[in-house]
């Protein structure tokens, strides 16, 4: 038997049914969490010195390197990025 193919809107969170608003939301956070765990690696920071850096606990750059995006906020993972030295922007498409 054959399963249907579905092509992805481009939001994973929307394929999984979550509402517009919500999946929007759960796009941006996992794409920064996605933005951020390559920075720590990259500038092979230990778990002391990621979080003195990012002003969080050993505990919380753990969740962090492990993806658990669902533990941070929107609000966090911004302030985190820019505590990294990254630049975050908001970009609106029609």
């Amino acid at each position: 038997m054959k399963e249907k193919i579905t092509r992805s809107s481009g939001n994973g969170f929307a394929d999984l049914g979550f509402p517009p608003e919500e999946a929007a939301i759960l796009a941006m956070r996992a794409d920064l969490m996605a933005q951020l765990r390559p920075v720590v690696e990259k500038r092979n920071w230990t778990q002391v010195e990621a979080a003195q850096v990012l002003g969080i606990s050993e505990s919380r750059v753990s969740d962090l390197m492990r993806g658990k995006w669902d533990k941070f906020s929107l609000d966090m993972l911004v302030t985190l990025a820019t505590r990294a030295g990254l630049h975050c922007e908001l970009r609106l498409a029609a």
